[in-house]
């Protein structure tokens, strides 16, 4: 059942289009006094490692302690960034309790988490037992768990210049490559049919491929310039396969090229994510060109994905259909999500775009500052947490911007899109592109 929650309440916005000295003190604000906080203060488990993500969205008042492998590594991205941004003295945050945290959540996990045949389990009890998500269905449900334990480990090895969390890292992603290369993978709960491929794929490996390979070159790895490569493959391998002549982004491909709700399908915000993956990745390695066409990528996608009756981007369109929405029987849950959630205006397209356009805009200025200010309205009128003494972003809501208490995907509250878009933004405000490129 759908519970619409209330309407939220807009907050005060800097004028647009701000100059980017406002602009960094909006979201540094934001970052510091509003998002970080809300994790750092209500759901850290102190006595067990880890923290509470089952959350309700809007009070933050703990539902369950199970504890999604996905989401907690996540988390050990997000602590162990901020900490780095903080030694930098680019944000104001404590940085002992970050890395802290970050730690006690990686030895969670390196402790409870992984599986004999080196995958890990997609769900944990607060005390750390494996718990089957779908029953019967066993605990090594997605890859995609795997990648985010290698980001959390990289980023956190990074920022203790500990070798042990590094080589850990790098052993769980020579097993996902494995995985991989012989087609024994998952990706529950919401799988594909057979022969066919997902962007998603290609995607998550080129970032936790890019992640991987800045934190074995920043602590001297000699294996740096092999992850580097296998990042460039990713990159290629999305915007050669799954860029589409029209500049959107097939987020579903089959060998035979049968048309389908799944095939013809188009996931915006997912689409928008990838784009910047791939010109951090483009610019850092001299594929000048993949960047260029990256940027027009995220725009289109933008742009398909937008509601024009009611602002904000759309979790799933149909680009062939006049009013975008998806149409046709489910055969299986993840054509019965498209169906099903399509129209819902949830918070990390949104916190993705907000990212994507500045950092396009910094490629060719002025091009992309009406994107990022459009989506900046929307979402800064319709997400943040009305009342401020908790804060975060109320995350789902409905398409008319009316927060709603609806799974659509995991029963999380997640850490990770918004905390870690406003971490790059500020960077990249602050800092420069340099340091989300070549000097990331």
């Amino acid at each position: 059942m759908q519970v619409i929650i209330e309407s939220m309440t807009p907050i005060t916005l800097p004028n647009l289009p701000a100059d980017s000295s406002t602009l960094l003190s909006f979201y540094r604000d934001s970052l510091q006094n509003d998002v970080l906080p809300f994790w750092l203060e209500r759901t850290v488990d102190l006595d067990r490692g880890g923290i509470y993500t089952c959350l309700d969205q809007r009070s933050g008042a703990v539902l369950s302690e199970d504890k999604f492998v996905w989401s907690q590594a996540r988390w050990v991205w997000v602590a162990s960034h901020a900490a780095r941004m903080v030694d930098r003295g680019v944000i104001d945050l404590p940085k002992d309790a970050l890395l802290t945290h970050a730690r006690s959540t990686a030895d969670f996990l390196l402790e409870h988490a992984f599986l004999e045949n080196g995958a890990v389990a997609y769900l944990l009890t607060g005390d750390g037992a494996k718990k089957e998500f779908l029953p019967g269905k066993g605990h090594d449900l997605s890859f995609y768990g795997d990648g985010f334990v290698v980001l959390g480990l990289s980023a956190l090895a990074r920022a203790l210049n500990d070798a042990a969390y590094l080589e850990r890292a790098i052993t769980s992603y020579a097993s996902i490559r494995e995985r991989l290369a012989s087609g024994n993978v998952r990706s529950e709960p919401y799988p594909l049919p057979p022969r066919h491929r997902a962007h998603g794929w290609p995607m998550i490996m080129l970032n936790v491929a890019q992640e991987l390979s800045r934190a074995a070159q920043a602590m001297g790895d000699p294996r740096a310039p092999q992850f580097a490569a296998h990042a460039d493959a990713y990159m290629m391998d999305v915007m050669d396969h799954f860029v589409r002549a029209d500049l959107l982004v097939s987020e579903v491909t089959s060998e035979d090229g049968a048309s389908s709700l799944l095939t013809r399908h188009v996931t915006p915000g997912h689409a928008i994510e990838s784009m910047w993956f791939v010109i951090e990745q483009a610019l850092t390695t001299g594929h000048d060109a993949y960047a260029e066409r990256a940027r027009h990528v995220m725009s289109a996608s933008l742009q398909a994905g937008w509601d024009e009756t009611h602002g904000g981007i759309f979790r799933y369109i149909d680009p062939t259909e006049s009013d975008k929405r998806p149409r046709g029987e489910p055969n299986g849950p993840f054509e019965a999500l498209i169906l099903d959630t399509w129209d819902t205006k949830i918070w990390w397209p949104h916190s993705e775009a907000l990212y994507a356009a500045l950092l396009s805009d910094r490629l060719a200025p002025g091009e992309h500052a009406e994107e990022h200010d459009r989506v900046f309205s929307y979402a800064y009128a319709t997400f943040p947490n009305p009342d401020r003494t908790i804060g975060e972003w109320v995350q789902i809501h409905d398409r008319q911007g009316r927060a709603i208490d609806k799974v659509v995907g995991l029963p999380v509250k997640d850490p990770y899109h918004l905390s870690r878009n406003l971490l790059l933004i500020v960077e990249l405000l602050a800092e420069g592109i340099e340091r989300r490129t070549t000097d990331a």
